[in-house]
């Protein structure tokens, strides 16, 4: 089990090539099985930090979001909200 204690990092969901997801865990196992039991579609989690600090970390989501936001006119799929 890779759980991050005090440590966060971000990740993504993917359905294929596409980012359908975007957010932050100290355990991605827990976090993918989370996702699958509300619904979500998608084929994998993929980490896309380091281990860090909770603001590090909340701040690789937000440039994550908003480089996704700029480039597709949109928010992952299952981003709601404005900052994720």
């Amino acid at each position: 089990m890779c759980t991050w204690p005090t440590e966060i990092g971000s990740y993504e969901l993917k359905q294929g090539n596409k980012v359908v997801y975007v957010g932050t865990t100290n355990d991605p196992e827990r976090r993918e099985q989370e996702h699958r039991e509300a619904g979500k579609k998608f084929g994998h989690l993929n980490v896309t930090s380091r281990r860090m600090a909770k603001e590090g970390a909340m701040k690789k989501e937000t440039e994550r979001i908003e480089t996704y936001r700029k480039n597709q006119g949109k928010n992952p799929k299952y981003n709601k909200d404005s900052d994720g």
